[in-house]
């Protein structure tokens, strides 16, 4: 009777442990965190961060792959040849918390339907890469950031066999026509204009669905119709942790295109009202304006040259901007022949570049025209 009552005890020892450890092993809750865009440029596009909650110890971590240390002396000359090291760092989810809420700007959790290993793993693998030997890596905006590292790290570490099913309309956009979508939105306009001035037409081809995952929305996006095995879906739970208190900026009717229309109109009226003043004016504003263009065309050929991505390649606002300008500019108001020579070609040539427009494989920001109509008057006088 003892040895029967003792078997009984034990067993129900045994059980109770056995839970205990299952339940022990399940302590993990993983989950993505989408971060709503902020005021600055760096902040437009959004943020991706992943969460891990350890009941068992007491630990709610956020691990971020979005630092980076800008007191680094030779920070902008590595920043312009497109060098860039960020780093995965650790830290309070309530510091992640307090940082954004300050700033306004929304977060939203899904919450993982992971498996107590894959759990694990994922777990293991974010803890190593966050070892100072591991956490650096080389930061391209469009194919490995932090958003695309948390991408990597959920499908790749957890062992979940995940599957990101098509999010894409029939006709995929560009990456350029992502990036648009995101300053437009936030009334970015000026910043719009300066991006589609140094990127090249590498920036035009279709993304595939994996490729438009490079943006946060479009990350929480894939993993709502993502599925792991027997065709579960990646997504257990679902909820907005900080609403967005972050306003388009107001100003933003101040547009490229405003400008630039403006100034058309203030050059043609000089130019052929013939004034008695207006001929010093605009021998001084030729100089300022080709002198600016092509200082344009040079730092697009320069950033064609040096960078070591290929954002900045084949960019063909070199058809406008051109890097000779930057010297005749000096001599612009001169009735050198050579000179006369020199903006008759321009003219000529800005000519074609304005009927080929919709023929260049490259998606030329709109404000751009009313510039051409200035090269063309300007030319058109100095020819």
């Amino acid at each position: 009777m003892n040895s029967i009552r003792f078997a009984a005890i034990f067993l129900l020892l045994f059980l109770t442990l056995t839970a205990t450890a299952q339940t022990d092993s399940c302590r993990l809750r993983i989950s993505l965190l989408t971060c709503s865009p902020g005021a600055e440029l760096y902040s437009t596009f959004g943020h991706t961060a992943i969460r891990v909650t350890d009941s068992l110890h007491g630990i709610d971590q956020v691990y971020n792959y979005g630092t980076f240390d800008d007191s680094d002396p030779n920070f902008y000359v590595k920043f312009t040849k497109g060098i860039m090291i960020y780093a995965l760092s650790n830290y309070s989810y309530q510091d992640f918390l307090r940082e954004y809420e300050y700033e306004g700007r929304g977060v939203i959790e899904q919450v993982l339907q992971l498996n107590c290993t894959e759990k694990q793993k994922l777990y293991t693998a974010l803890q190593e890469n966050a070892l100072e030997e591991n956490r650096f890596y080389n930061y391209y905006f469009h194919t490995d950031n932090c958003t695309t590292r948390a991408r990597d790290m959920i499908a790749t570490h957890s062992g979940a066999q995940v599957v990101f099913n098509n999010i894409l309309p029939e006709k995929p956009p560009t990456y350029r026509q992502l990036i648009h979508s995101y300053l437009d939105k936030g009334g970015q306009y000026w910043s719009k204009f300066g991006i589609d001035m140094l990127l090249g037409f590498n920036l035009d081809k279709q993304v595939s669905n994996e490729q438009a995952m490079f943006l946060p929305d479009y990350l929480m996006m894939g993993a709502d119709h993502a599925t792991i095995k027997d065709q579960q879906p990646l997504v257990q739970q679902k909820q907005l942790v900080l609403q967005m208190r972050l306003a388009p900026d107001a100003s933003s009717w101040f547009s490229p295109m405003f400008f630039n229309i403006l100034l058309l109109v203030i050059v043609a009226v000089l130019s052929f009202v013939r004034l008695s003043w207006s001929r010093t004016v605009l021998n001084v504003f030729d100089r300022v304006f080709f002198l600016l263009l092509g200082l344009l065309g040079i730092v697009i050929v320069t950033l064609w040259i040096i960078r070591v991505d290929d954002v900045c390649r084949n960019n063909l606002n070199i058809l406008w901007a051109l890097p000779t300008h930057f010297i005749v500019a000096f001599v612009a108001y001169k009735k050198w022949r050579w000179v006369k020579l020199y903006f008759r070609f321009v003219l000529f040539f800005t000519i074609a570049v304005a009927l080929g427009w919709w023929l260049i494989p490259q998606q030329m920001n709109p404000a751009i025209l009313p510039l051409l109509g200035v090269v063309l008057i300007r030319s058109f006088f100095r020819s």
